[in-house]
């Protein structure tokens, strides 16, 4: 049975006429009735009832196997064309994610390994360990680490904490504040199945003792839902030092938080994948990241 009849036979029900189908193939209409033709001698049945066009019951069966057919070949020509494993490498990216780190690295080891692609993707909040965990990337730039067995994480920056709020906001002015004062703030709410250490992170969970947070009617799932929320003052939220540089938004305010631990941000890898092409670019990305400012993540002396 020849793949081309098929198509032919498949456009022609879909689009509803001979010539529609012809058009969709980019083929003549004369050559698609050929092709039907030639596919119900073949069969040893009418397919198609022409005036008006509808299937034959024949037809309807045949339908559905030309279908499955014509995507499993679809599928076939995916996979010959995709590149292999250890020519593709997929960066997930959370926010910002490690400041100038993340496009250092990734413009370093594309000069490394000209003959790897690399397809960025990405990251929401509750995809600070499901997109590794999935598959769906093979590294990560997140923050915190995650605490998850299945994940290993190189330090990329190590910074201070920021709150995110609105410039009408009291403390929008001040030159630093206290995690202390900004316990009791409203924040910004976060998607069911953020993991609890991204949680702990945005509300600073190792100082509330148990306390919960006040949290907006906003879920938010990128830095951007939550620039949205802070400058219409419905709620905060908090970062590391490095953020405020590469976000700006009218009407937000990005204050210091002066006594709150200092955070990490890594590179994150699924502990068993030793890939030659995933230990090159941790490579890459540690050594760059020997030459990072432990405050705000800046680089201390520029490397491509």
């Amino acid at each position: 049975m020849d793949l081309r009849q098929l198509k032919s036979f498949v456009a022609v029900v879909e689009e509803g006429s001979f010539a529609r189908g012809a058009q969709r193939l980019f083929l003549s209409p004369p050559a698609v009735t050929a092709h039907v033709k030639a596919l119900e001698r073949e069969v040893g049945a009418r397919l198609l009832e022409r005036s008006p066009l509808e299937l034959t019951d024949s037809g309807r069966r045949l339908m559905t196997c030309a279908r499955t057919l014509l995507e499993t070949e679809r599928r076939a020509l995916q996979v010959a064309d995709a590149p292999a494993d250890d020519e593709v490498l997929r960066v997930g990216v959370m926010g910002h994610g490690s400041a100038e780190l993340t496009p250092a690295t990734i413009a370093a080891f594309a000069r490394a390994k000209p003959d790897v692609t690399v397809r960025l993707v990405p990251l929401s909040f509750q995809e600070h360990v499901t997109a590794l965990v999935e598959r769906r990337v093979d590294v990560a730039f997140v923050r915190p680490a995650p605490v998850d067995e299945r994940i290993v994480s190189d330090v990329m920056t190590t910074e201070s904490r920021i709150l995110v709020t609105s410039r009408r906001s009291e403390l929008a002015a001040a030159a630093s504040v206290s995690v202390e004062e900004v316990l009791d703030l409203r924040y910004v709410d976060i998607p069911a199945g953020s993991p609890r250490e991204f949680a702990d992170f945005m509300y600073f969970g190792r100082a509330r003792n148990g306390d919960p947070v006040r949290r907006s009617d906003d879920v938010t799932f990128t830095p951007h839902d939550v620039l949205l929320s802070a400058a219409l003052a419905r709620g905060v939220g908090s970062s590391v030092q490095s953020f405020r540089r590469f976000y700006s938004w009218p009407g937000v305010a990005f204050v210091p938080i002066r006594d709150a631990p200092v955070e990490q941000t890594v590179l994150a890898s699924r502990a068993t994948d030793r890939r030659p092409v995933v230990a090159a670019f941790r490579s890459i990305a540690t050594t760059l990241a020997s030459t990072v400012n432990a405050v705000d993540g800046r680089f201390c002396s520029p490397r491509a």
